[in-house]
């Protein structure tokens, strides 16, 4: 039986930009990231990367 994630696309994701955003979901050990364009690629990190991404975005965003 497959995982099935509830996935959460960013409060900034609305207007023309809805349908183009990063997504997230979590499992109990893992933070997942997927373009909601390509719903089927995911990326796994974990959460110092995921927090690292995340002040990066927001330096140079």
């Amino acid at each position: 039986m497959a995982e099935v994630f509830v996935w959460q696309k960013s409060s900034f994701s609305e207007g023309d930009d809805a349908p183009n955003c990063l997504e997230i979901a979590t499992t109990p050990e893992t933070p997942l990231l997927r373009e909601s364009e390509e719903p089927g690629k995911v990326i796994a990190t974990t959460v110092t990367g995921l927090a690292a991404l995340i002040r990066s975005l927001r330096r140079y965003g």
